[in-house]
């Protein structure tokens, strides 16, 4: 998945070669977020540029286009179809 899409944040509902791998990468989210998670493995997910707070980075990347979009237009009334 890596490889081919350039990024390691798999939806959750995708599956790859038959195998949940988003529902897999959310339990590994999970078990690391409890502590469970072996810290080899965490690192060697970390080298493929697995996001453990995926969600704060995904709000932290909008966040920045809607500051772009604010500095450009002048206002944050962003129209729904608006694409970045």
């Amino acid at each position: 998945f890596h490889k081919r899409e350039g990024h390691s944040n798999v939806p959750f509902n995708h599956i790859e070669e038959g195998i949940d791998l988003g529902k897999w990468l959310n339990s590994q989210r999970q078990q690391k977020k409890k502590g469970r998670l072996n810290k080899s493995l965490e690192k060697r997910m970390e080298d493929l540029g697995v996001l453990w707070g995926f969600i704060t980075d995904q709000w932290e990347r909008y966040y920045l286009l809607l500051a772009e979009f604010q500095k450009r237009e002048g206002h944050s009334n962003v129209p729904y179809s608006h694409m970045e």
